[in-house]
């Protein structure tokens, strides 16, 4: 095989597969785990997201740290504090869960930013929203069998069970990492290039200067919001649902990002250019979802799972898509950087989803929370059909 589908390249997917496959069972155990402590929902958003609002923190040094120091150097150092944040969670209680999702928040940010600026780098224009789109579809797959598995683990009440979960984890990603070969450039061309970079203040202006950017990471925080609140809600709200079952749902999910992803690989853009009927019709899917998933405790089990699948495809597609479009529009000399500020709003939407929609849910109710999703993902359409439509000229100047 060539191209994104190469064995260099499925080396790197195996290692993203084995290494999210932790966090499809930790979405459903932290909820349920936090429940049953007495926390509220707003305590177990807060707990659930410190991971990605950690990694927000980080992305965008990380971009910027992996271009000084090559992403071999990072990728190792950062699994050995993985395996310590994996096991954190075999010992302590919610306090200790607190502490162990910003540790693999932090990790995230430089895992996700290495094996991504290598898949970037490494491949041909042409064939760049296949590896983007592959690196995601794996990220996903352990959300197919994580949410099951927790959830044999939780009715069990096998604690040792979980325990050896978390630590065979830790330690496969760690021999594959550390046994990886990612193509880099040498050092010194790559410590020569830093010093030309802006630094990381003036990146950051560019967030609301460079107008793709701004669109881009507005669409991306808003409908993150969305597969935040669904992540870290639906383990509880399945509940309140005649027949519904929270591991079904996510399984559903994320059958259907992983079958999205490979099949619908090559009709992701990467030509350059804004697409805004595809990117509405993605947004449309996904207000559609919070529309089913809220309506499901009155309507039943049949709409709630309609919505995880309509969830599924358009978070299949919305981070490739855009992603793609952004390395091809954004300034070559600043690409990465600003493309590790772009994922960073992916970071914090999800954060912000947990964070702030468990006071809705502990205020009103968790359709209410999702009917404010709904209404946040069909103003998203608005900024599809307002973005510019630009050729393809990534030296353009902002």
């Amino acid at each position: 095989m060539t191209g994104a589908l190469a064995w260099p390249f499925m080396r790197l997917y195996l290692l993203t597969l084995l290494y999210f496959s932790a966090n499809a069972v930790l979405n459903v155990m932290i909820p349920l785990q936090g429940n049953a402590l007495g926390a509220s929902n707003t305590a177990i958003g807060i707990i659930m997201g410190a991971y990605l609002f950690t990694t927000m923190l980080f992305r965008p040094w990380a971009g910027r740290l992996i271009q000084k120091y090559g992403p071999v150097t990072i990728l190792r150092s950062i699994l050995i504090i993985n395996g310590a944040a994996l096991i954190l969670y075999t010992i302590s209680g919610l306090e200790g869960y607190f502490v162990a999702r910003m540790l693999q928040g932090a990790v995230t940010a430089f895992f996700s930013m290495a094996l991504q600026i290598a898949i970037m780098d490494a491949l041909p224009e042409k064939d760049r929203g296949q590896g983007i789109s592959m690196y995601s579809l794996c990220s996903y797959i352990p959300g197919i069998l994580g949410p099951l598995l927790a959830l044999g683990l939780w009715q069990t009440g096998s604690m040792s069970g979980f325990a050896f979960v978390m630590i065979g984890i830790a330690v496969f990603t760690g021999w594959v990492g550390f046994t990886v070969v990612i193509k880099e450039e040498p050092v010194e061309d790559k410590a020569q290039s830093s010093a030309k970079k802006p630094s990381m203040g003036a990146s950051f202006k560019q967030v609301f200067l460079n107008r793709d950017l701004l669109r881009c990471s507005i669409i991306m925080l808003v409908a993150s919001m969305i597969f935040g609140a669904v992540t870290t809600f639906i383990p509880l709200y399945a509940q309140e649902v005649k027949h519904g079952e929270a591991w079904l749902y996510l399984m559903l999910q994320a059958a259907v990002v992983v079958a999205s992803r490979f099949i619908l690989r090559k009709k992701i853009p990467s030509d350059g250019r804004w697409h805004a009927s595809y990117v509405a019709w993605v947004l449309l899917l996904l207000t559609l979802a919070a529309v089913c998933t809220g309506a499901a405790s009155s309507l039943g089990a049949a709409i709630f799972y309609a919505g995880a699948l309509l969830m599924g495809v358009s978070q299949a597609m919305i981070y490739p898509s855009l992603t793609t479009y952004l390395t091809f529009v954004l300034p070559a000399e600043q690409r990465n950087v600003l493309i590790g500020w772009f994922i960073a709003s992916a970071d914090l939407g999800v954060s912000m989803g947990s964070v702030l929609m468990g006071p809705l849910a502990d205020l009103f109710s968790y359709g209410v929370m999702y009917g404010v999703c709904a209404v946040l993902g069909g103003s998203l359409i608005l900024f599809a059909f307002g973005a510019p439509h630009r050729e393809r000229n990534p030296q353009q100047p902002v």
